[in-house]
């Protein structure tokens, strides 16, 4: 059967902060010593794969592993501000335990309605961020017909392309874990979609 795309699917590296569990959507962040290692990691793993492009957030964190990456490869690099993490608004930069004891309430409301909930001052929800990946992914795959290609991601991004892969519920996004510099694979058939390895 013919294969329209494989997608290597990849999660930024170690980010400045990381240790605070740190929300940081939009917020533009560099990558710790340990996080360029694993974009390093990363680009040995991918080298000598035949990809046709490489795609990426526009934030600093993706666009660092996307150009380790795209050294070993004389293929065209785009930098897509549709593909940015969840926008957490006012949470923005923010601890777990920050958010913990500032906005417990707001918290339990994010828990029961996980799609729909936005974060106070004018954050994103799941929902809005579904529909703004997978709208632009959508455009990604058409423009590589046929072709193998890299989108350098965040977790919450990946996740959605994950489980649209997988034919998930958005709502079980959670239940997919994807650690810092982590890759996945997704072959997309005319009829089917196989996810080949999933944060490796």
């Amino acid at each position: 059967m013919n294969r329209l795309n494989r997608l290597y699917l990849v999660r930024h590296g170690q980010v400045q902060g990381y240790d605070r569990f740190p929300v940081y959507g939009h917020t533009d962040v560099e990558l710790t010593e340990v996080g360029l290692c694993q974009a390093e990691h990363l680009a040995e793993r991918l080298r000598l794969t035949g990809i046709r492009a490489i795609y990426s957030s526009d934030l600093k964190r993706s666009v660092a592993g996307a150009r380790i990456i795209a050294r070993h490869h004389d293929v065209p690099l785009q930098m897509m501000p549709e593909l940015r993490e969840l926008f957490f608004g006012d949470w923005e930069g923010l601890s777990l335990t920050d958010l913990r004891q500032r906005f417990p309430e707001e918290l339990e409301k994010r828990k029961s309605d996980l799609l729909d909930y936005r974060p106070p001052g004018g954050g994103e929800s799941i929902a809005e961020l579904s529909k703004r990946v997978m709208a632009s992914f959508g455009q990604i795959r058409d423009q590589q017909q046929g072709s193998d290609f890299v989108l350098v991601g965040h977790g919450a991004v990946n996740r959605i392309i994950l489980c649209d892969a997988l034919g998930l519920d958005m709502v079980r996004m959670l239940a997919i874990h994807q650690d810092y510099g982590c890759l996945n694979i997704i072959d997309y058939f005319p009829d089917s979609t196989v996810v080949r390895l999933m944060n490796g």
